[in-house]
C-alpha cells in the first residue's frame, strides 16, 4: 500500500455511500470489516459495493439479453477504473471509491472481471456436473473476492509460506460460497437455479430439486447436506491457513467473516432440513461473539499452532 494521502470531500462522500450500501445489504461482511482500520475498511466497502452491483444485475428481473448488456457496461466501467480514467467528481460514487482504492492498494482488478464472468454463468443458466465444474464458478464469484481482499489486507513481513497466501484466500472464498449454496438451496431452486453438482444430487437421490419444504420420498437430503458440509469444512481448514499471515486486525476481520459462516455450517449440519424451511442465520449476539473471538487472535493462534505441527 502506498503512503497515506489526503482524501478530498467527493472521495470521502463516495466511500460513505459504499459503506452505507455494505451496512445495509451485507450484514455478515459488514460485521467483519468494522474491525479494520479506516482506510482498509473503506477500500473493502468499495469492493463490496461494486461486487453487489454485479450480483444485483444477475439476480434482477431483466431478461437475459438486457442483463448481459448491463454486465458489459459494468465491465466497461471496470476498464475505466483500470485506466485511472474516473474523475473524483464523477456521478457514480462506486466508481469514484473503487478508483481511489485502486490507487491506494494493489488491487488485482482482473479478479472483478472474473466476478462478472461468474455472474454471466448465472445469467446463462449454467449447471455443474461435478465439483470440479462448480469450483470454477465458486472461484469466479467468491475466490476472486478473497484474492482482492488479500490485496487490501496484505501479509505481515516474514510470514511463513506467504507466497501461498493468494491460494489460501481463494480457497477460503470457495468455503464461504459453498456454505452460501447450502444455505440458499431452497431460494435458488425457487429462482430456477441449482448449483450443487449433478453427480452429488444423483448419488443421494436428489435430482428432483429442492422446491418443497420436505425432500421427496427416497431422497437422502440429509446425506447430501452432510457430504457437502464435509467438503466445506475441508476448504475452511485449508483456507484458514491464511490467518497467521495477516496482521492482527486483518486477521480478526477474516476470522470474524469466516467464523460466522462456519457457525452457519454447524447449524446446517445439525438440522439439514432447516435450509428447506427458510434461510438459516445467526443472531446478532452470536456474531458479536465471533467478532470478539477473531479480534482476540484466538483463531489465528490456533491455526498457527496447527500449521506448525503439520510442518514439524
Amino acid at each position: 500500500m502506498e503512503g497515506h494521502t489526503p482524501m478530498s470531500a467527493p472521495v470521502q462522500a463516495a466511500y460513505s455511500y459504499c459503506e452505507a450500501v455494505t451496512g445495509r445489504q451485507a450484514r455478515n461482511f459488514a460485521y467483519g470489516i468494522r474491525l479494520l482500520p479506516t482506510e482498509k475498511r473503506q477500500a473493502m466497502s468499495a469492493l463490496y459495493a461494486f461486487s453487489r452491483r454485479v450480483d444485483d444485475i444477475g439476480d434482477g428481473r431483466l431478461d437475459p439479453v438486457a442483463k448481459e448488456d448491463r454486465l458489459d457496461a459494468t465491465r466497461g466501467l471496470l476498464d475505466r477504473i483500470r485506466k485511472d480514467a474516473v474523475d473524483e467528481d464523477d456521478t457514480d460514487p462506486v466508481a469514484v471509491a473503487l478508483s481511489d482504492a485502486a490507487r491506494r492498494f494493489p488491487l488485482p482488478l482482473g479478479a472483478l472481471d472474473e466476478l462478472i464472468d461468474g455472474v454471466l454463468m448465472d445469467v446463462r443458466g449454467e449447471t455443474y456436473e461435478t465439483w470440479d465444474g462448480l469450483k470454477v464458478y465458486c472461484r469466479c464469484v467468491a475466490g476472486a473476492v478473497g484474492r482482492l481482499s488479500l490485496s487490501i489486507f496484505g501479509t505481515t513481513p516474514g510470514a511463513r509460506s506467504a507466497e501461498r497466501a493468494a491460494e489460501y484466500a481463494d480457497t477460503l472464498g470457495l468455503a464461504l460460497q459453498l456454505t452460501n449454496i447450502l444455505r440458499d438451496v431452497r431460494e435458488d431452486a425457487a429462482n430456477g437455479r441449482t448449483y450443487l453438482p449433478a453427480d452429488d444430487l444423483a448419488r443421494f437421490g436428489c435430482t428432483d430439486g429442492f422446491r418443497a419444504a420436505t425432500p421427496r420420498p427416497g431422497a437422502d437430503f440429509t446425506g447430501l447436506v452432510h457430504y457437502e458440509v464435509r467438503r466445506a469444512r475441508a476448504l475452511f481448514a485449508e483456507g484458514y491457513r491464511l490467518l497467521p499471515m495477516l496482521d492482527r486486525r486483518s486477521g480478526a476481520c477474516v476470522a470474524a467473516m469466516a467464523g460466522i459462516y462456519r457457525r452457519l455450517l454447524d447449524r446446517i449440519e445439525r438440522d439439514p432440513l432447516a435450509v428447506l424451511r427458510g434461510r438459516v442465520s445467526l443472531p446478532g449476539r452470536e456474531k458479536a461473539y465471533v467478532a470478539v473471538r477473531g479480534l482476540s487472535g484466538l483463531d489465528a493462534r490456533t491455526i498457527s499452532r496447527q500449521t506448525v505441527r503439520r510442518h514439524a
